[in-house]
């Protein structure tokens, strides 16, 4: 195995950050912790568990997690969002990997936890996201909102990350408040401009694809809280953008 950096974005995850670090650290020998202002303990956690620091004003989800790249010593990545974890499979996976081609970028199953539930339904699972990357080839997309690596090829590997995604049900609609803010900040700086009827089509398309695209009619609770939860997402966005753009008519 060829030495890694590993690299995750953050803004007030004191919670998580830690767990985070030493997960990576499992098979990165330096760790760089890329963090928007944050107003919590994130960056002193951090610094104690030995992870280098940057402090970054947050420039949207694909340039925050891309700015840390040139600060690393190596060309291969290992980039986690901080309420992941590499799971034991994905430890032995990548000690076993020479990394040899750097065209080659790695995906990983993530399995999504709310509080200890993992929920599989309605495409919650596999949920693949490529992870590892060699960063003279391949990078995250410059997109501000829900970024990917681009790769010129993808290995899919059945190795997992373990994604602790919401505590408890209420953390689950912060986040969605949280997220539907940024995805409509990021939409509007694209240039997205919708109509008022934007909020009910997509939360009806993605209540729609949850349900029947991805069976969650058949999936119990599990798989009606995901499409509720989805379409719920994807209707805020669209009227939060909305109202960026009233906002400005105001001004």
């Amino acid at each position: 195995m060829k030495p890694l950096t590993g690299i995750v974005i953050t803004l007030n995850e004191q919670a998580n950050i830690a767990d985070c670090v030493r997960s990576l650290r499992r098979v990165c020998d330096e760790v760089i912790v890329v963090d928007s202002l944050s107003t919590d303990d994130t960056v002193a956690i951090a610094e104690a568990e030995g992870a280098t620091v940057i402090s970054q004003a947050y420039l949207g989800d694909g340039p925050q997690k891309a700015h840390g790249v040139p600060f690393a010593k190596h060309d291969w990545i290992l980039a986690l969002d901080a309420d992941e974890r590499l799971d034991d499979d994905a430890v032995a996976l990548i000690e076993s990997l020479a990394l040899d081609d750097p065209r080659t970028a790695y995906s990983f199953r993530r399995k999504n936890y709310v509080a200890r539930h993992w929920i599989r339904a309605a495409g919650f699972y596999p949920d693949p996201v490529v992870r590892l990357y060699n960063r003279t080839t391949s990078g995250y997309l410059p997109k501000k909102a829900h970024s990917s690596v681009q790769a010129p090829r993808v290995e899919a590997t059945s190795a997992h990350l373990r994604h602790f995604t919401y505590e408890d049900m209420s953390h689950w609609i912060r986040r969605i408040d949280t997220l539907s803010s940024r995805d409509a900040w990021a939409m509007k700086e694209r240039g997205k401009r919708p109509s008022r009827l934007s909020p009910i089509l997509h939360a009806t398309n993605a209540m729609l694809r949850k349900l029947v695209f991805k069976g969650g009619l058949f999936q119990g609770m599990d798989g009606m809280t995901v499409a509720m939860t989805t379409a719920f997402h994807a209707y805020m966005k669209y009227a939060k953008l909305n109202e960026l753009y009233e906002l400005e008519r105001d001004a």
